[in-house]
């Protein structure tokens, strides 16, 4: 029998794995929505987002920020801004830490389900930013810290699904 090692978050990195180049940003219109809950952590992700769409070419007059209350309100800012026709796709970024109670499960599985719909849907892609750790020191290492900052990733995933989508157009 083959052993099949578990991929996470630990050990892959978007950026360094990715088999396709990221093509430039130039042009490209990105919305982020960006939870106000653990703010400390949604900020430097937000940060990690944006330095990299800047690094790859997005003018920064076309990065459009909006906050919402809390990641699950992540999924009505993301349905407006996708609707509007200002952006060429839409960044959501969250952050939900396991507690002692199941609030956790039910707000990361109402956003998985309520993002997925979205890009079934609509016609504009939305990234899953979603950062769910089970601890405030697992967030921080996903934010910037010993495993870098997710928002880049997001960043150049964004980018990408805006040149997959215009190569399909």
């Amino acid at each position: 029998l083959k052993s099949v090692t578990a991929m996470s978050s630990n050990s892959f990195n978007l950026i360094e794995n990715s088999t396709v180049s990221t093509p430039s940003g130039k042009g490209m219109r990105i919305g982020i929505v960006v939870s106000e809950w653990n703010g400390s952590i949604t900020g430097d992700l937000q940060n990690g987002a944006v330095e990299t769409l800047k690094q790859n070419g997005v003018d920064e007059n076309d990065i459009l920020i909006y906050s919402v209350p809390g990641s699950f309100e992540l999924i009505y800012g993301c349905a407006q801004l996708a609707k509007s026709g200002k952006v060429d796709a839409v960044i959501a970024i969250g952050c939900v830490i396991r507690g002692d109670t199941p609030h956790f499960d039910y707000i990361c599985q109402a956003v998985s389900s309520g993002l997925s719909q979205l890009n079934a849907e609509g016609d504009v892609p939305v990234i899953f930013g979603l950062l769910t750790t089970n601890s405030q020191e697992q967030a921080e290492e996903r934010s910037g810290g010993l495993l870098g900052n997710k928002g880049e990733e997001y960043a150049v995933t964004a980018i990408k699904m805006v040149g997959f989508s215009r190569k399909i157009k």
